[in-house]
């Protein structure tokens, strides 16, 4: 595995490459839900690249960026094991200049549910997306493709919007949820969570399951699931709970094969997301 820390070395090592490239960018502190995604570019591709970078623009004032949990150490031998061939682990002075242009996320989308809470995190998310996928590109002519997890959904949703209307040539690989043996969705931020609160969080799963479960019972009427999943997470500060197509408009009734159900609470000061496909 090649360790690249500069956009002209990333460059130079992309111009040898022959055949597909997978990328698999990330914030780092790796854990198995980032492990499925270069596991899927290792499977699909000839060539795979992960980037690490925290990336300052999609944190707000107060938020963690500070306390993020950095392990660079650790996480390059993840990637060396999982067969990576080059970590890009880029600062923040090469990625942004003083002056910059903006990517703001979309009117609608990106302002409703997470873009509500975190308004702005959303423009960060996308601007470095965006620049990542640039530079791998750089040197790819052909169609390569990029890995993202469907946990965070709305994010997810709004790359794919950007790479459709910005006409970038790579194709977004949509990957499932992984989650731990008690059902918690996995996150960087789960190491915040104390033996109680992360007792507390697997509401958030058992919720979903809930929902899961009524509509194999055929009941689709999306104000009935969200109020049993309401029960479900009464010990949990809910910030939302939302049951949308995969277009992030509000349905009144599932719609098998396009909704997403997506919950968002707070256990202490960690904030958790989880979600399920329908």
């Amino acid at each position: 595995m090649t360790i690249v820390k500069s956009i002209e070395e990333l460059k130079k090592e992309t111009s040898k490459i022959i055949g597909t490239v997978g990328f698999v960018p990330t914030m780092g502190a790796l854990h198995e839900g980032h492990l499925s995604l270069i596991r899927e570019a290792r499977d699909s591709d000839d060539f795979v690249i992960v980037s690490i970078f925290v990336n300052p623009t999609q944190f707000l004032e107060g938020e963690d960026l500070e306390a993020y949990p950095r392990k660079e150490e650790a996480d390059s031998k993840i990637c060396r094991l999982a067969g990576v061939d080059i970590l890009f682990m880029p600062t923040v002075d090469m990625m942004y200049e003083s002056d910059e242009l903006s990517i703001t996320a979309p009117a609608i989308r990106g302002f409703i549910l997470e873009g509500t809470k975190r308004a702005g995190h959303f423009d960060g998310m996308l601007q470095i997306v965006m620049k990542l996928l640039n530079i791998i590109a750089y040197n790819k002519p052909s169609k390569f493709r990029a890995y993202f997890g469907k946990k965070d959904a709305q994010q997810l949703v709004l790359i794919e919007q950007m790479v459709r209307n910005y006409f970038i040539n790579v194709e977004i690989v949509p990957c499932e949820i992984v989650r731990d043996s008690d059902g918690l969705a996995l996150s960087s931020r789960n190491v915040y969570l104390s033996r109680e609160e992360r007792g507390r969080a697997l509401a958030l799963s058992r919720s979903l399951k809930k929902s899961a479960d009524m509509i194999m019972q055929d009941i689709l009427d999306t104000n009935k699931i969200k109020d049993e999943m309401s029960l479900v997470l009464a010990d949990i500060d809910v910030e939302y709970i939302a049951i949308v197509n995969r277009e992030f408009k509000s349905i009144d009734r599932v719609e098998i094969g396009n909704s997403i159900i997506l919950v968002a609470g707070a256990l202490g000061s960690t904030r958790l997301i989880d979600n399920l496909w329908v």
